[in-house]
Order: structure tokens, then sequence, then C-alpha cells
């Protein structure tokens, strides 16, 4: 048999007939599913520190066990000493099993290291998807924190195929994001 991640056989054994029970779907394929993960690091700091860049890309890569891309430029913006086609970012996008793995990794091991933690904001942008920050890289416990030359913040990003926000909560909660308790729209 073949390697599955324990949040995707959750997702099928225990998520699905919840989500069924509570919105009323009469097959599973109505049931919102995780798409993806998209992780973006802006790093306007890498216009004057070019291996800024190269380090951003080591760490993301470590962090999620995927290679990372730079991102560049779409035009010039004179005030910023920015030209078109420079790198000025990283990201990655994670689907399928590797995108498992870093969800569990992110809610058992990373979200529970933050400093002062009161649950994330709950904020999803109108079709059921969810973005929120991270401050620091140090959460995750790949990263050698003797080895930080620059504190870097992430955006995390779930895609999910939920028609509406409540759908998304109902999805993310369900893989256990810790939420805050008031549910504000």
């Amino acid at each position: 048999m073949a390697y599955k991640p324990t949040l995707r056989a959750k997702y099928e054994t225990e998520i699905i007939p919840n989500l069924k029970k509570q919105f009323g779907y009469k097959s599973i394929m109505q049931v919102p599913k995780l798409e993806k993960i998209v992780i973006n690091q802006g790093l306007g700091q890498a216009i004057s520190d070019k291996k800024l860049i190269d380090i951003a890309i080591n760490e993301l890569t470590a962090i999620t066990g995927q290679k990372a891309v730079k991102t560049v430029s779409k035009k010039d913006i004179s005030n910023f000493k920015l030209r078109k086609k420079m790198p000025i970012g990283v990201r990655v996008t994670l689907r399928r099993e590797k995108m498992y793995e870093f969800l569990d990794r992110l809610i058992s091991v990373a979200i529970p290291r933050v400093r002062d933690f009161r649950g994330i904001p709950f904020k999803l942008d109108g079709k059921g998807n969810y973005t929120f920050g991270i401050k620091e890289q140090i959460i995750f416990p790949e990263i050698n924190i003797d080895k930080i030359s620059k504190i870097l913040g992430m955006q995390i990003t779930f895609v999910t195929t939920a028609k509406t926000d409540e759908e998304g909560y109902a999805l993310l909660k369900e893989f256990g994001l810790p939420f805050k308790n008031i549910k504000k729209n």
C-alpha cells in the first residue's frame, strides 16, 4: 500500500463526512477540498542585498521540502530603485502529499511556537480561500536559528474549492487551523 499523509487520511475518513452532514451535500464531489498551499516571501531589501534571495530560497526549500523559485518585478519603479525583472521575492506552490505534510507541520509544530499566540485571524477572500502572514521564519524547526542573517516574514495562502467563505472556514477549521474564537466578517 502506498504512503498516505495523516491529514489526507483524516480528510477522507473524518472531514468529508462531517462537511457532508453540516452542509447537506449529496455527493462527495460537492465537498470542498484543499487544492494547494502557496508560500510567498516578498523581499524588498533584495534590491540592495543580492544574497538575500539565495538565502530565502534555501530557507523556504528547507521549510517546504520543495524547491522555491524567485519572483521578479514586472515594471520599473524609480522611487524604489527597482528595475524590470529584478528578483524581489521567493515563492513555493505545494500540492498533494507535500501540501498535506506541510499543513501538518504548520499546525502541529510551527504555529504553536509563535510567541503570545492567540489564534489566526478569520478573514477569507470571499471565495473560500485564506491567507495569513507569519512575521518570522524561525518558528519552523527546519531553520537553524544560529545561521539566520535576517528575520523574514511570509504569506501562506490556502486555495480551496469552496464556493463561499463559510464552506472554506469549515474546511480549514476541520483540518485544525487555530482560528480566533471571535468570528468576524
